[in-house]
């Protein structure tokens, strides 16, 4: 008798703004995307893996981290910053949002996959991971519990505070100090 095993099919979908900013703001530090992406697959066969950025027009400054993603095989979805509106002090507000994208690749995929990983904190995903529950898949997500809505926390499957894992954090930028100058 032979056994047919197969490993469980996986998809990472990564809101990269929400885990930059919030890397950033925590702990002043960089994600490193290579991590989170060799731990949500963890030997599993890696259908897609999906990142999604926002971007201002016409910057350069994205590319090289759009570059190190493709290389690291994500498929990069890219959005521009559209202006939301103006302040009453003349300040621009802008605005870019994938939740409703990262939702419709998850929908899109729901029959190719076995697991989702979902690499945000923000609550508005808590629908869409009952709804793949409901269809009989696992939903795991990992982010930063402190920016991490209890409701998405509730509903996972598994839930993976980013600094807990090895290497998921580039190393400090080491803050360069201003010689100081003697007194003229």
């Amino acid at each position: 008798m032979q056994y047919v095993v197969s490993r469980p099919r996986v998809g990472v979908f990564i809101d990269t703004q929400n885990l930059y900013h919030s890397a950033r703001d925590l702990l002043e530090r960089t994600v490193n995307f290579e991590t989170i992406l060799r731990s949500a697959t963890g030997g599993r066969e890696l259908v897609h893996a999906i990142a999604y950025t926002v971007e201002r027009e016409g910057e350069a400054t994205a590319r090289p981290f759009i570059y190190k993603l493709s290389t690291l095989g994500f498929k990069v979805r890219r959005m521009n910053l559209t202006l939301h509106h103006v302040t009453e002090g003349g300040r621009p507000i802008y605005e870019g949002n994938w939740d409703m994208g990262i939702v419709a690749d998850m929908v899109r995929l729901i029959d190719h996959l076995d697991v989702a990983v979902l690499g945000s904190g923000d609550g508005d995903f808590t629908d869409i991971v009952e709804v793949l529950q409901e269809r009989g898949k696992r939903v795991e997500v990992i982010a930063f519990r402190e920016h991490t809505a209890q409701k998405l926390i509730d509903a996972a499957d598994r839930f993976t505070h980013l600094p807990d894992l090895e290497d998921a954090l580039m190393p400090a930028r080491q803050k360069v100090e201003k010689a100081a100058r003697p007194e003229e």
